[in-house]
């Protein structure tokens, strides 16, 4: 196995929460209800969404930030272990393949207002 790609990002979490606010469906647009909701039904907190959201970014960035990427062909969930993982499928899934990426890692975190990830893509 070799490392393809790899792609950090932060969010600021005020200013991700203001956009959200700002504009209606965005949320939607973003992430699929998977990601919205922890499986008590609840919404999830906004440190946390902001942290997926990094992902994704991270996530874009690891395949070369290609131009047509769905946010929501790409799934950020957690195990019951804890560890962060990814799915994907559709557009992420397509530039996943012609790259061979075979596996993903990820890793997020917040503190002091801001979220981040990294993605490592390898193959």
């Amino acid at each position: 196995m070799s490392i393809i790609g790899v792609g950090i990002d932060v969010a600021e979490i005020d200013r991700f929460r203001a956009s959200l606010e700002r504009t209606p469906g965005l949320a939607e647009r973003l992430f699929l209800e998977s990601e919205l909701l922890l499986p008590s039904g609840e919404r999830r907190g906004i440190a946390s969404l902001a942290a997926r959201f990094a992902a994704k970014e991270a996530l874009a960035k690891a395949l070369g930030a290609p131009a047509g990427l769905y946010w929501t062909d790409a799934e950020v969930y957690v195990e019951d272990s804890g560890r962060p993982r990814l799915r994907v499928k559709g557009t992420v899934a397509a530039r996943a393949a012609e790259l061979g990426v075979s596996s993903w890692h990820v890793s997020l975190s917040h503190d002091a207002g801001v979220a981040s990830a990294v993605v490592v893509a390898e193959g």
